[in-house]
């Protein structure tokens, strides 16, 4: 599964809080990000995130990222599922999706096309969409430690087509994504994701997911 959502939604603190529900269930968990995962794919992302004096052209970023993806599709996730684990990963490919596609205006075909070639046609069965409004997203980038990436500097313009890229892919696939109201605290946002997660995995009917 994955969690997505544009910058300050919380996604990467509940695919943390997610991880360790899921494992305390009992589940075999292997919690990932994007860019990231590996470490080519890592190094992949502090180039991409890095707040440099040279712009990153749409298309070289959308490279970077589904060369980061492609490693780490076939060194942690691919593997992963083949041991029987339950991926939850932080971004994956609707991201670039939204953030290529939509804000950045690459072609969407081409994209999805390129995608499916950097993933070898693997897609999640759920994706959970954290959605905030972009004030509120911005504002709690601002106050996090750490300061801000390359993409935290973008214009509110930017960040508006990213999240309305979001809701169009979840119209389009509604069955997968799941968006999820990420204004409520850390804790309510949690427990409304739990109950989702774990309604889904009972339709699954997989008991080999758990450990024995």
């Amino acid at each position: 599964m994955t969690l997505e959502g544009g910058e300050g939604s919380g996604k990467t603190s509940q695919a943390l809080r997610l991880s360790q529900f899921l494992t305390a269930q009992g589940y075999d968990v292997l919690h990932t990000r994007e860019p990231g995962g590996t470490l080519v794919a890592e190094r992949l992302r502090n180039i991409l995130l890095d707040r440099s004096d040279e712009a990153i052209a749409p298309e070289t970023e959308a490279l970077l990222i589904l060369a980061a993806r492609r490693q780490h599709v076939d060194h942690v996730i691919r593997p992963g599922l083949s041991r029987g684990k339950l991926v939850v990963c932080d971004r994956f490919s609707d991201s670039t999706i939204a953030y290529q596609g939509y804000a950045r205006g690459l072609d969407l075909k081409q994209l999805r096309a390129m995608n499916g070639w950097a993933t070898g046609g693997l897609t999640p069965h759920l994706t959970l969409l954290f959605d905030v409004p972009i004030g509120v997203g911005l504002r709690r980038r601002r106050g996090q430690a750490g300061g801000q990436n390359r993409l935290d500097l973008e214009t509110r313009r930017f960040h508006s087509n990213v999240r309305a890229g979001f809701h169009a892919l979840a119209k389009r696939e509604p069955r997968r994504i799941k968006i999820i109201d990420a204004q409520p605290s850390l804790d309510s946002v949690a427990t409304t994701v739990e109950s989702l997660v774990l309604s889904w995995l009972r339709t699954l009917q997989s008991p080999k997911r758990r450990r024995r």
